[in-house]
């Protein structure tokens, strides 16, 4: 992995910061791996498999299969047992007492995930969240401009070119899918993340 970019040395305004949710902050290839597991018998399944973030590109199993687990993410992710990442809870929590928390997803409906975050953020108050859903990745730049954001906590690296390109820093947050050479700052866990915050 090359890092040819300065790493980020300075304290991150806590104001000019935005979060993707899933693989970010919702560990939803980790559901994903056990519906397939439970729901469809596909006992292959593994974490470390999901190399790119086109799942049929990486996965043994039908797209049709495929597409039936997201649709069941995407509507219904405060029903699933979808987990934060470790310490994610603690960071943002720690974050809100200082400036609004905003997320940008290419999700297309704010209310399941909104209900995912209240569930998990209880102890930041509901007016300290904001979620952009935009619908489609390659719209997040526009939004993240409209609001002022400098850096963005990202899975995607598609979506990472596209914002180092715009003047939005991005910010990679390890995963297998990822993990192909780039100069991004790289974040392993949210206690990297609390490091350049805090």
């Amino acid at each position: 992995m090359s890092n040819d970019l300065q790493p980020i040395s300075a304290l991150i305004p806590k104001d000019r910061i935005a979060f993707d949710i899933d693989g970010v902050v919702a560990d939803i290839m980790t559901t994903f791996i056990n519906l397939g597991r439970e729901r469809y018998g596909l006992e292959h399944l593994r974490y470390e498999d999901i190399t790119d973030f086109y799942l049929h590109r990486c996965l043994q199993m039908e797209e049709a299969i495929i597409m039936e687990i997201l649709e069941m993410l995407i509507d219904r992710p405060h029903e699933l047992e979808i987990k934060p990442l470790p310490h994610a809870v603690q960071v943002l929590t720690q974050l809100a007492q200082e400036a609004p928390l905003l997320f940008v997803t290419a999700r297309d409906k704010v209310e399941p995930i909104q209900t995912w975050l209240h569930q998990n953020l209880i102890e930041v108050p509901p007016q300290a969240i904001r979620i952009i859903a935009t619908g489609d990745p390659d719209t997040k730049l526009e939004y993240l401009h409209d609001q002022g954001i400098d850096y963005f906590v990202e899975d995607r690296l598609d979506t990472c070119w596209q914002l180092s390109q715009n003047g939005v820093t991005p910010i990679v947050y390890d995963q297998p899918w990822n993990r192909r050479t780039h100069p991004f700052q790289i974040v392993y866990n949210w206690q990297d993340i609390a490091r350049l915050l805090f």
